[in-house]
C-alpha cells in the first residue's frame, strides 16, 4: 500500500448502489457465488476493456469491475481519479476452475497489457491504472509470482522493460458504479484501452 493512509479520501460506510446483474449474462455479480467457484482481482488498465477480455472466456461464472488495492472504503469513481484512494481499477473474475484453469486467465492478463508502466497504462495515467494481481489464497499467490517470473524472463529476452506488476493478497474489493459494468457491451463504440507487448506468456 503506498499511499499514505492519512493522505486518504474517507470515503463511506454504505457500498455504491449497483443492480448486481451482469448484463450479458444476466448471473448475479453480487455473492454469494455458486459452490465450487473461485475468484481472482486483476487490474490492468481502464477497467472497461480488461472486464470485456475476461467476460468472453469460456470458464469464467460472472465478472464486475471495481476498486481494490487501496485504503479508501466504497469509493466512487471520481474520488479514484484522485490518487487518493489507493485503489486500482480492477475487475473481479468468478470462474470455474474445473472449466478454465487459473493459469489461463492470469496468461491473458499478462498478455492482454504492458506490466512493466507503473502507474499508467498507455495514455491513461495515474495509480488507478497500475498492474496488479489480489489473489484470494495462497494457491492463486504462488502461481501470480511464479507466472510474473515466467513473463519477465520472456519480456526481457524480447528487449522488454521490468515488470511492476504488484501481487497480493486481496484485503476487499468495492465495487464501481453500475454505468461502469459491463462498459463495453452498453457503450459498444467506446474507449479500449487494452494494448498487449506482443510477447506471449509461456505458461499452461
Amino acid at each position: 500500500m503506498r499511499l499514505d493512509p492519512s493522505r486518504a479520501l474517507p470515503g463511506r460506510d454504505t457500498p455504491l448502489t449497483i443492480s448486481g446483474v451482469h448484463a450479458v449474462n444476466g448471473r448475479a455479480m453480487l455473492p454469494p457465488f455458486p459452490e465450487g467457484l473461485d475468484e481472482i482481482v486483476l487490474g490492468l488498465g481502464c477497467f472497461w476493456g480488461a472486464e470485456r477480455l475476461f467476460w468472453q472466456l469460456p470458464g469464467v461464472h460472472v465478472t464486475a469491475v471495481g476498486y481494490a488495492g487501496g485504503v479508501t472504503p466504497n469509493p466512487t469513481y471520481e474520488e479514484c481519479c484522485t490518487g487518493l484512494t489507493g485503489h486500482a481499477e480492477v475487475v473481479r473474475v468468478v470462474y470455474d476452475p474445473q472449466a478454465i484453469d487459473p493459469e489461463r486467465l492470469l496468461q491473458a492478463f499478462w498478455e492482454a497489457h504492458d506490466p512493466t508502466q507503473g502507474d499508467r497504462q498507455g495514455n491513461d495515467i495515474g495509480p488507478q491504472y497500475r498492474s496488479i494481481i489480489l489473489a484470494t489464497d495462497d494457491d492463486q499467490l504462488a502461481m501470480a509470482r511464479r507466472t510474473r517470473e515466467a513473463y519477465q524472463q520472456a519480456l526481457s529476452r524480447a528487449g522488454g522493460g521490468t515488470i511492476t506488476t504488484e501481487v497480493a493478497p486481496l484485503e476487499a474489493f468495492y465495487y464501481a458504479e453500475e454505468y461502469h459494468q459491463q462498459y463495453l457491451h452498453k457503450n459498444p463504440g467506446g474507449y479500449c484501452g487494452l494494448r498487449g507487448t506482443g510477447v506471449s506468456c509461456p505458461i499452461g
